[in-house]
């Protein structure tokens, strides 16, 4: 199944991405059994792309499960995988990027990452990464010189790509203003009820891969709700097709030129998130749900203070909300 999964050339060109990831953070943000038995089932069914970061506290837990894998066989190396991590804002800082990453690495059991993404938008007072934080530690992020230091670690060698996750349009183009190496990837709420168009167009006229994190709305998460599993339209599409609304969901996503990450260790669902592959949603279905009243999950509003850099959701989103 590994090779049946289409795979995408990132702009930093070293090499491809699987079109379709697993994602790790489960909230409260903890390592467990139950991840670990469902990411080497993932691995064994050819799941290959795997999103970590360092808030989630899942970075130990899949960097053992890799050992594993080898160990059992279901993967011949290291290089079979396409592994992401993330800088928390507490390192988002131009002195502490390296080492952010070194521990991130470390924590892996891995000699490098795939790809390596910026988390947010913004920096906290150094210190343990954790989520909700007192909003006191908010600070402006110095965007040029972090992501020039996100830049060394790639010149490094610690990391194949480097990105940004949830920077709106202005964001990516002051990054752009000074940037020596462009993001490759830029991953973000996206699914039926938050299509995002802008973004992926802005994104796609600047070579920057969008990859959709939540493409089934993060349901039982710190933010998430049944908003899209509940959708009426996608519901009748599901139906109508023999299908759950779950996979109408991640085809529409995959069909919109993106790459996706999903998140559950149920193994049925795991197996179940693969068969988005091999059929498509006709032309009236794709206008149906571009017709979807639009919705955004997740808002950041922790992110959001008077006495912080973002004195407002708009503020931080740049409008895009």
């Amino acid at each position: 199944m590994g090779s049946s999964i289409p795979e995408v050339e990132l702009s930093s060109g070293s090499r491809t991405m699987p079109l379709l990831g697993m994602g790790t953070a489960t909230f409260p943000f903890a390592a467990s059994e139950a991840m670990k038995s469902a990411i080497l089932y993932a691995i064994e069914l050819g799941n290959r792309h795997f999103d970590t970061a360092a808030l989630y506290q899942s970075e130990q837990t899949l960097g053992e499960t890799i050992v594993e894998a080898l160990r059992l066989g279901f993967i011949k190396s290291r290089e079979d995988l396409f592994i992401t991590s993330k800088l928390w804002c507490t390192d988002a800082h131009p002195n502490l990027v390296l080492h952010a990453l070194h521990n991130t690495i470390k924590k892996l059991q891995l000699e490098y990452l795939d790809l390596y993404l910026i988390h947010f938008p913004g920096s906290l007072k150094p210190g343990e990464p954790k989520f909700p934080f007192n909003k006191e530690e908010l600070l402006p992020m110095d965007f040029k010189c972090v992501w020039e230091a996100m830049e060394e670690c790639q010149r490094l060698g610690l990391t194949k790509s480097i990105g940004v996750s949830n920077f709106s349009c202005k964001k990516i183009a002051d990054l752009l203003s000074t940037a020596k190496i462009p993001p490759a990837v830029n991953q973000v709420e996206m699914h039926p009820l938050w299509q995002q168009k802008k973004l992926r167009e802005f994104c796609w006229a600047k070579g920057i891969h969008v990859s959709a994190y939540s493409p089934l709305g993060a349901n039982g998460t710190l933010w998430g709700n049944s908003q899209v599993i509940d959708c009426e339209v996608l519901k009748e599409i599901a139906k109508a097709r023999g299908k759950t609304v779950a996979q109408v969901s991640l085809r529409w996503v995959y069909e919109q030129g993106v790459s996706l990450l999903v998140k559950s260790f149920n193994k049925d669902r795991i197996k179940e998130n693969l068969h988005f592959l091999d059929w498509s949603l006709s032309e009236e279905e794709s206008y149906r749900i571009s017709l979807i009243q639009q919705r955004k999950g997740f808002p950041a509003l922790e992110f959001v203070s008077l006495d912080g850099p973002f004195k407002s959701p708009e503020e931080f989103w740049d409008g895009e909300i």
